[in-house]
């Protein structure tokens, strides 16, 4: 089941760098999303550990996760995207990958292998030099 943390993120806004002209210059249109991880009632103490071993990059030392959108040139777009890739980062750390099983290859697959090591062995023999005292 998803989590979403729409409820619990905070929003911080500033000027947004790069072209634009003059509207880059007086409107605050930068979203920077901050969600406080311990302090969430959405997920448990396991999830918790979880985010901040597969996220250690978006925390910051506060114990904040964070990201950032300038892309759009309004603020709600800007927001509406931090939003959805925050709830997309979160979602896809708390997927516990399923554990691989070792198998063993095929007899099929160890044959075919012998006999393509056949044929390039004997294509590279065919490339010698041959060596008349040999013959």
């Amino acid at each position: 089941m998803p989590i979403d943390i729409t409820k619990e993120l905070k929003y911080k806004t500033a000027r947004s760098g790069g072209k634009g002209g003059q509207n880059v210059n007086k409107v605050e249109t930068m979203v920077e999303g901050f969600w406080h991880i311990e302090s969430s009632q959405l997920i448990n103490e396991a999830e918790k550990a979880r985010l901040h071993l597969k996220l250690k990059n978006h925390i910051s030392q506060e114990g904040f996760f964070f990201a950032t959108c300038q892309e759009e040139r309004s603020q709600l777009a800007n927001k509406q995207t931090v939003t959805s890739k925050m709830n997309k980062l979160i979602n896809q750390a708390l997927i516990i990958p399923k554990k691989r099983k070792a198998t063993k290859p095929t007899a099929a697959s160890k044959a075919q292998r012998l006999e393509s090591k056949k044929i390039s062995s004997a294509k590279k023999e065919t490339r010698k030099k041959i060596n008349i005292k040999d013959a």
